[in-house]
């Protein structure tokens, strides 16, 4: 696993802004938080995945900030031969993941991007519940989804990966 400093100098050289690398730290930190209160209460995870995977996330902003940021962000990682359990984190991020008929909707590769590990949906939670560097409420998400009026289908999906991870 690349260290936290080598994450951050990836971030950097891809080309991310000082927002989006601040935003980075700010659902890293959340992420590792939720993990470590998950870890006290028994789950298995890897917390040091959760870590590196929340700096990660948002790789493919360095090129787009479109919903593309995710399928690029994890065609970067994979390029620069990192794990593959970071890149699926990467890829699989946005809201509490995309279907594949969505994505194809949505004009991303035919895929299927739903979380599946628990470190993915951490990291996708994480992301959920921070708007720049602030942590928000679920509620305050939602209320953001509606504005955007994302379809019904994503907001409760939304709302099943917070109940599923169970911290707020």
């Amino acid at each position: 696993m690349i260290t936290h400093q080598q994450a951050l100098e990836i971030l950097e050289n891809a080309g991310c802004s000082k927002k989006v690398i601040a935003h980075c730290l700010a659902v890293s930190g959340l992420a590792t938080l939720m993990g470590k209160e998950l870890l006290s209460r028994g789950e298995d995870l890897d917390l040091e995945l959760v870590e590196i995977g929340g700096l990660l996330h948002d790789l493919g902003r360095a090129e787009t900030h479109g919903m593309m940021h995710a399928v690029v962000g994890a065609r970067l990682a994979e390029d620069k031969g990192l794990d593959p359990r970071l890149v699926l984190i990467i890829k699989k991020h946005i809201g509490a993941g995309i279907t594949q008929e969505e994505a194809m909707e949505l004009g991303l590769p035919e895929d299927d991007y739903i979380p599946r590990t628990l470190e993915e949906k951490l990291v996708a939670h994480a992301d959920n519940l921070t708007k720049g560097t602030r942590k928000i409420s679920l509620d305050e998400k939602l209320a953001l989804m509606r504005r955007k009026n994302i379809d019904t289908s994503s907001i409760e999906r939304v709302k099943r990966l917070a109940d599923e991870i169970g911290i707020v």
